[in-house]
Order: structure tokens, then C-alpha cells, then sequence
């Protein structure tokens, strides 16, 4: 149970270490320092930093794609399936407080090996897949599934990071809006 402790404690504080300050700033003395181990217990679980971030790229990226996936409204209409999208978006930033930032910074790393690669690539075909369907609907804008991804996971992770920063109290009211404003965004008008 120590064990399973001390590699939580590592990935925990890599994680938060690699969202605030990215790969290259961050040391693995740094890490270790922030979960309270000598450096050396780290490297007994990842052989470098090169896999520890790899490491906790590939889960959290594949959680955040199974958040989303996970009862996933596919019989369902476009802007239904977006308010899924959203609320996966919520559900996954709530439980993995600095998950989202680490996955934007990184996600084009040059450290990535090709099953992170893999594993993004897998998680923006979600995406594109529902833009693209929602434009052959003619219910999503005809931009380019990149640019309206980015219109999207941009504009939330900014959200996100205005509630962070205590600039924004989350209430109903204002998901409700939020929500609205990001499909009023990416909707054919």
C-alpha cells in the first residue's frame, strides 16, 4: 500500500509540477521534493522524466476520452450531444483539477512517444468525428474541425482558468450560459 502511495504521490505531483511550469522547467528533483520522496524513488517507478510524462499523458488523456465517450448520446440530436460534450468537459476538469492544462500544454511535445501521440490523436477524432457529423447536418459551421475544436477547448479551458483564479463563481446559471455561448459559437446560424 506504501508503494501504490508513494507512485500516486510522484504522478500527483508531476502532474501538477508539468500543468504549471510544463516539461522542460520541471525537474525531477522538483518532483520529487513535491511528493515528498528522494529522487531516486522516482526513478524505481519511471525510468526517466521523458516516461513519467508519457506516463500520465496516456491517462489522462484516455480518461478524459472515456468521460466523454461514456454514455455518449449517439442516437441522440447534435446539440444534445454537444451538451453531453460539455458536461463531460465539467465532469472531467472537476475531477482532475490540473489534467486539462497538462494535456494542452503537452500535447504537442516533442518528448511524446507514439502511443501518447496515438492516444491524442484518438481523443481529437472524437472530436472531429462529431464536428464533421454535425456539419454534414448542416448543424455545426463549415470551418474546419481544427479550428472549431479549438474554438471549443480553448475558450473552455480560459473558462476554466478564470474559475482557477477565483475571477469567476460557478453557479448554474453561468454553465447555462457558457454552454449556450460555446454552442451559439460553433452552430450554424
Amino acid at each position: 500500500m506504501k508503494t501504490l502511495n508513494k507512485r500516486d504521490n510522484i504522478m500527483k505531483s508531476a502532474l501538477a509540477l508539468f500543468a504549471e511550469r510544463g516539461f522542460d522547467a520541471t525537474t525531477v528533483p522538483m518532483i520529487a521534493t513535491e511528493a515528498n520522496v528522494g529522487a531516486g524513488t522516482i526513478y524505481r517507478y519511471f525510468e526517466n522524466k521523458e516516461v513519467l510524462v508519457n506516463t500520465l499523458f496516456q491517462n489522462y488523456v484516455n480518461m478524459f476520452t472515456k468521460t466523454i465517450e461514456d454514455g455518449f448520446p449517439f442516437d441522440q440530436t447534435i446539440r444534445k450531444q454537444f451538451h453531453h460534450i460539455f458536461k463531460s468537459m465539467i465532469l472531467f476538469t472537476n475531477q482532475n483539477e490540473h489534467a486539462i492544462y497538462f494535456i494542452k500544454k503537452h500535447s504537442a511535445g516533442h518528448f511524446l512517444n507514439d502511443q501518447s501521440q496515438t492516444d491524442f490523436t484518438q481523443l481529437l477524432n472524437f472530436f472531429r468525428t462529431f464536428f464533421n457529423t454535425g456539419k454534414q447536418k448542416s448543424v455545426i459551421r463549415n470551418l474546419p474541425s481544427e479550428a472549431l475544436i479549438a474554438i471549443l477547448y480553448g475558450a473552455f479551458i480560459e473558462l476554466q482558468n478564470l474559475v482557477r483564479a477565483g475571477e469567476l463563481d460557478v453557479d448554474q446559471d453561468l454553465l447555462l450560459g457558457i454552454e449556450e455561448s460555446l454552442w451559439d459559437s460553433v452552430r450554424q446560424q
